[in-house]
């Protein structure tokens, strides 16, 4: 696999990795409002969709659910998201960096409104499903924060929509903030196949942000089986890993540059669960993190606030 220096161009990036996992910003857009546009279609799954939703001050978006289940977050501002003739305000933040956000949850076959005064980003996670739940909303408050790790694979997991949180009846979503300098997603681990107990088969969608100007990470995905995917992707804002099968991590925050990343899981499992199991050859590190501190800079900062 062939490595670039950090100027790379975009031309460059994509020699790194197949087209066909790392997704590079705006290479997924539908040439409308979505600037990212996953769907079980285009992934060549059969689950997890993701689509990143940009409005401007005063407009709205309508769209229908279809066979999937969804939640709409803000990524920055905040909208009003109407389905099933029910309206539900959502506060949002300033920016991924500011703190958890509220949320709705969209039911299979419901037509969606989003409106909103300020403007923004709003990511819709979204997966295929059977039962339609009713559509409700999610407080801020009610989102659990977990530190994870420690020592330089310290990271802040926020557990929006994890399983065992929130009821949906296949989604599965988290955030997930790494400082600069720290590995998250590690040891690599993978959910690839049903064994009962112990691993859960979920397809996955990373989708990231990096702070600053010109800020960038790196993602690895290693084969779990022969002909598996494989992916060494240099990330930044925008751009999206589809992790169908295999080893997924570490995801690396460079120095300076915190990282942010949006999972969105589903699968055919008969339980909604995320069942993982780590590469042998790294899972001994789980073993270090109890003598080492949680990086102090964790949690990155306090809930911001952010008018529609």
């Amino acid at each position: 696999m062939t490595l670039v220096s950090s100027t790379a161009s975009g031309e460059m990036r994509d020699r790194m990795t197949s087209p066909a996992h790392h997704l590079p910003a705006g290479s997924a857009a539908d040439g409308g409002p979505y600037s990212l546009d996953i769907g079980p279609e285009q992934a060549g799954w059969h689950y997890s969709s993701l689509r990143v939703l940009t409005l401007a001050p005063g407009s709205t978006h309508t769209f229908t659910a279809g066979d999937s289940e969804w939640i709409v977050l803000p990524l920055s501002g905040g909208c009003t998201v109407t389905t099933d003739g029910k309206p539900f305000e959502l506060h949002g933040r300033a920016s991924v960096f500011e703190g958890v956000s509220d949320f709705a949850y969209v039911p299979r076959d419901a037509q969606v409104t989003i409106g909103t005064r300020t403007g923004g980003r709003f990511a819709l996670t979204g997966a295929r499903c059977e039962r339609r739940l009713p559509a409700r909303y999610g407080p801020a408050p009610g989102v659990p924060v977990e530190l994870r790790g420690a020592g330089t694979c310290s990271r802040q997991v926020n557990n929006f929509a994890a399983a065992g949180v929130f009821t949906c009846d296949r989604l599965i979503a988290v955030e997930v903030i790494t400082p600069g300098g720290n590995w998250s997603s590690y040891p690599p681990h993978k959910h690839d196949e049903e064994v009962a107990g112990e691993e859960s088969r979920l397809e996955e969608i990373y989708y990231f942000e990096i702070a600053g100007a010109a800020g960038l990470g790196y993602q690895r995905v290693s084969p779990s089986r022969r002909g598996g995917t494989d992916v060494l992707a240099e990330v930044r804002t925008g751009d999206a890993v589809l992790i169908p099968d295999g080893w997924h991590g570490p995801s690396i925050a460079a120095p300076g540059h915190d990282m942010y990343y949006l999972n969105v899981m589903a699968g055919p499992g008969s339980e909604r669960e995320w069942l993982i199991r780590d590469h042998p050859d790294h899972a001994w590190i789980r073993t270090t993190w109890p003598r080492q501190p949680v990086d102090p800079r964790l949690p990155l900062r306090p809930e911001g606030e952010q008018g529609r």
